[in-house]
């Protein structure tokens, strides 16, 4: 269910500002939504797993904070963070 560190890593090199940006908007986010789909399709198999689907919603909450803080801040950055991904808004 989590996502390994070379699936990170690529996430990581695709998405960040600069040179070994983890922590910009766009890097967190889409962090989040690889973490979100894999537990998207755990769900599919198993569908009484409450827990997980507590974890899921925080996640879900958490990536759209940030994505409110990016649009905030640069409409631009915003639109093509979602086009990339794949979010629907």
């Amino acid at each position: 269910m989590s996502i390994t560190p070379e699936r990170k890593a690529e996430l990581v090199a695709k998405y960040a500002i600069v040179e070994g940006d983890t922590g910009s908007p766009e890097v967190q986010v889409a962090i989040l939504t690889e973490r979100i789909n894999n537990l998207t399709s755990h769900f599919k198999t198993n569908k009484k797993d409450n827990h997980s689907r507590r974890g899921l919603l925080r996640m879900v909450a958490t990536r759209r904070s940030l994505l409110d803080y990016t649009r905030g801040k640069d409409e631009a950055r915003y639109k093509t963070l979602i086009e990339a991904l794949g979010i629907r808004r």
